[in-house]
């Protein structure tokens, strides 16, 4: 005697008792009253506490802050004087021949970038 086929009908029949039960239980409808109504549906931003150390540390948070920028500029003026040097101390065909590889450097430059800002448009466009 062979009951299997029995028993899947069984275990059919169960599954098939329960499904809408748990159906509804899975409803998301939320049921409208007065308080509902009049809530706002924008979240409320709460305030993160802050934490303020001491004056001391934001000072010298403040003076390294400033020493970075007074370094930074030291260096960039540093790089441009001594790009001018390299120019000045050149035979003059270097000259020319160096501002020459400036501007076909920058022509490149300007045609790779408006190559890749048509490609991105395109692109663009393409998944409105």
């Amino acid at each position: 005697m062979n009951f299997l086929p029995i028993k899947r009908i069984i275990l059919f029949l169960l599954i098939i008792s329960f499904s809408p039960a748990i159906c509804n239980a899975q409803s998301f409808d939320k049921p409208v009253t007065k308080l509902t109504r009049n809530v706002s549906k924008n979240k409320v931003k709460q305030k993160k506490d802050r934490y303020y150390g001491p004056k001391s540390v934001k000072r010298k948070q403040k003076q390294q802050a400033a020493n970075d920028r007074k370094l930074k500029k030291d260096y960039e003026e540093f790089v441009k004087s001594n790009q001018k040097r390299s120019i000045e101390i050149q035979t003059p065909e270097v000259k020319e021949r160096m501002k020459q590889n400036v501007k076909n450097a920058d022509a490149s430059y300007k045609a790779k970038k408006k190559n890749n800002s048509n490609r991105t448009k395109q692109a663009g466009r393409k998944y409105r």
